[in-house]
């Protein structure tokens, strides 16, 4: 199938150290605002599109033609596109792609989010690398350039704001859906998993900070029954329920300002519930630990990222998605062990508590279309809520 090419529009990209680039707009029409970053992803544009991590963030693809298999309906992570802007290199205007109902063009229109193609991402990239992530604009509107740099200076950025309350769901709701409802999925021992598990399943109560929804497909297809609860939930609340495990999600910006999700982790960790933490989620309990947060220059953005896991000596490929990070030198040291490493810079990607069963990681195990290096962790989950331990080693063989 194909998509028509759009009437050429200019649009422009701004950033707040003055830089501009102009280039083809792409989707939308309008101005757009937000932080701008880099994901070196070669696939995945939808599930990077629809992930609400990126709620507020102008993303830039590092590959170079992005467009070119269309947008599939089952390949959304979240019930929207999230991001506030979309830049890439090359446009693929004509798509194939038998699963496809429209072109990436047709589908950012839709959604009302402005993009830009034909500008030069590896030097938007290699600028970001250098000077960090930066607020910027995108606008087919404006053309004066001093205009669009005062407007990409004032806008909020994301130090400071709670994002998650934009992006949580609104009330308590089931999850029951596994990969039976994607074209593909992981091929792993989760499935297999699946398929040993009785019809009796471990409750497990997911907080969503902004919950991808493939991480959900996962916890089911690990044999779970899962309960999606808003990211405000108290401990008082999800009790009621007698979940047999928690699990806490990955989500947008600022962990800081989430206050009242560290609130309730510290209280259900002291219940000694099993507890399980993704990206937004290990930054989540590491606050309720005591630990403390930083902004990484650039953060971690993609399908590549190289991660050792301690406890076995192995390398991951890994996806990731997060611009902040846990101060590894800030953890107690006397109750929390470290199990992953980023090979990049040395920040810290896994924690597991000496005492209590808990367990998280900053980079996406779930992640679509891959890497599946790290879909042991959700096995290594449904064995800890059935120990009450958490496993001596994050391995495979869990």
């Amino acid at each position: 199938m194909t998509s028509q090419k759009s009437q050429l529009r200019e649009a422009k990209l701004a950033l707040e150290d003055g830089t501009v680039f102009t280039g083809t707009a792409l989707g939308a029409s309008g101005t757009s605002t937000g932080e701008v970053v880099f994901n070196t992803s070669i696939t995945g544009y939808q599930e990077i599109l629809t992930d609400p991590s990126y709620r507020d963030q102008i993303v830039t693809m590092t590959y170079p033609l992005i467009g070119n298999y269309g947008i599939c309906d089952e390949d959304v992570e979240s019930r929207r596109v999230q991001v506030s802007g979309f830049v890439v290199k090359e446009m693929a205007w004509l798509y194939s792609n038998f699963r496809a109902s429209k072109g990436l063009d047709a589908y950012l229109r839709e959604n009302n989010v402005v993009g830009i193609a034909g500008i030069d991402t590896r030097a938007l990239t290699r600028k970001l690398r250098i000077s960090g992530a930066m607020k910027g604009i995108i606008s087919t509107e404006k053309v004066d350039d001093a205009k669009l740099i005062d407007q990409a200076q004032q806008s909020p950025g994301l130090v400071g704001r709670d994002l998650v309350k934009d992006v949580t769901c609104a009330g308590t709701s089931g999850w029951r859906k596994g990969y039976e409802s994607v074209f593909a999925g992981p091929i792993s021992q989760i499935e297999r998993k699946a398929a040993a598990t009785s019809t009796v399943r471990p409750l497990v109560a997911a907080f969503d900070c902004g919950m991808k929804s493939n991480i959900a497909r996962n916890l089911v297809m690990a044999g779970f029954e899962v309960v999606v609860v808003p990211a405000g939930a108290s401990a008082a609340e999800i009790m009621e329920r007698k979940p047999e495990g928690i699990f806490v999600s990955n989500g947008p910006g600022d962990p800081e300002p989430i206050d009242y999700t560290i609130k309730t982790i510290r209280e259900l960790l002291k219940k000694e519930i099993p507890m399980f933490g993704i990206c937004l989620g290990i930054e989540l309990i590491g606050q309720a630990l005591g630990g403390g947060i930083f902004k990484l220059k650039f953060g971690h953005r993609g399908a590549n990222q190289p991660v050792k896991n301690l406890d076995t000596g192995r390398v991951e490929i890994t996806s990731q998605n997060h611009g902040f990070a846990v101060d590894i030198n800030s953890l107690p040291k006397g109750d929390v062990r470290i199990t992953h490493i980023n090979l990049n810079d040395q920040t810290l990607e896994g924690i597991a508590h000496k005492r209590l069963p808990m367990f998280a990681v900053q980079y996406h195990p779930e992640a679509s279309p891959g890497p599946h290096d790290a879909t042991y962790l959700f096995d290594a989950f449904y064995k800890m809520v059935q120990t009450g331990k958490t496993p001596e080693c994050l391995g495979e063989s869990d």
